[in-house]
């Protein structure tokens, strides 16, 4: 390709470029040049107003926990959707509503639900261990979608504080009192 002065741009467009790697060159007097602009003071100066627009102006939301609850906004002092510790329940006659289906431990995907089953004498079913792992569990609600009997379900109770793994293995009767 010629230009109106009869040369080609690939043998010319070097000397136009002077020097630099795209064709465009700052001037010498651009302040971004400065050493001040090139070790980012600017940059970090702005930085600063920012993080101390938000120390100084906004709200703090700390709350200190657990001589203070967080009410979330929604249900029973927690957002609607919460997962948070589970609960057996039980029927008008007070036994419990869980018939040993299994339907919860087999759609777990954290397999933490172990359960076992049994008859009573008039060949009821009811688990004679339920046991569920929170350490393992992953919240997921599953198990409450699952169940036929609407025998499972997960609280919004959020503080679940241990000192020990064995405590975090819940059996039938933490889950029933729960």
């Amino acid at each position: 390709m010629q230009n109106q002065h009869g040369s080609s741009h690939d043998s010319h467009g070097a000397s136009h470029s002077g020097g630099g790697h795209d064709g465009h060159e700052r001037p010498q007097d651009d302040p971004r040049e400065s050493l001040w602009y090139r070790c980012y003071i600017p940059e970090i100066i702005r930085g600063l107003k920012v993080t101390m627009k938000h120390i100084l102006f906004r709200p703090r939301f700390t709350v200190k926990y657990p001589e203070e609850k967080y009410n979330c906004p929604g249900f029973e002092g927690s957002a609607p959707g919460y997962h948070g510790e589970h609960r057996l329940k039980k029927d008008e006659q007070g036994r419990i509503k869980c018939v040993a289906c299994l339907m919860c431990q087999t759609v777990c995907p954290a397999k933490c639900i172990e359960i076992e089953g049994g008859e009573d004498e008039k060949g009821a079913k009811y688990p004679v261990k339920f046991e569920i792992n929170m350490l393992r569990c992953i919240y997921c609600g599953f198990c409450e979608e699952a169940c036929p009997k609407d025998a499972i379900e997960l609280t919004t109770k959020y503080y679940q504080v241990s000192t020990s793994r064995e405590e975090k293995i819940y059996g039938k009767e933490r889950l029933l009192n729960n």
